[in-house]
């Protein structure tokens, strides 16, 4: 059975955004669809997101995960903490970050500083998925596209960059 799982980012929600119109196209081409609504959205922790995903994923080789904003970042730090061989069908991240730029206040600062300053362990998150793919927006007043390049490089992920499709704000989508 092919399962996918959608996460949102920061503030959002499973049907902000282009969630629902992915959710309704990949149950048409045969996917069962999750859109958890992750907790505490407005003042996302590592654990919280990442225990979260513990309860509901298994690794399996027909199911790909797609996140966005945070929710990338929830998902490299899950794939990170997994023991298995068994690899996921393929990752697909929309506005993942390393770095960000833009935000607008102290809290937003505090917020983001634990997902910006703990290191990943690239080796570990690579060896989890099959293929990884990161989309990244030139216009994108958070994410700075030059992190395409460690995805390039830590994951062999396919770049993807579109122009001029950046949401607003990070944290609405």
């Amino acid at each position: 059975m092919k399962k996918a799982y959608l996460i949102h980012g920061w503030g959002g929600n499973p049907e902000n955004c282009w969630f629902p119109w992915l959710k309704h196209e990949l149950e048409g081409q045969g996917y069962t669809v999750f859109a958890p609504a992750m907790p505490d959205s407005e003042n996302p922790k590592i654990n919280a997101w990442v225990n979260a995903l513990k309860k509901i994923l298994e690794p399996d080789k027909n199911t790909i995960l797609i996140g966005h904003s945070i929710g990338c970042q929830t998902i490299l730090r899950y794939l990170e903490s997994i023991n298995t061989k068994i690899q996921f069908g393929g990752v697909f991240l929309v506005a993942g970050f390393i770095h960000l730029k833009g935000l607008e206040s102290e809290e937003e600062e505090e917020i983001a500083k634990p997902w910006l300053s703990t290191p990943i362990n690239w080796e570990k998150v690579r060896k989890r998925a099959k293929k990884f793919v990161a989309f990244f927006s030139d216009n994108d007043g958070f994410v700075p596209v030059e992190d395409a390049k460690i995805f390039e490089e830590k994951l062999n992920a396919k770049i993807i960059l579109e122009h001029n499709k950046a949401t607003s704000m990070m944290k609405q989508a």
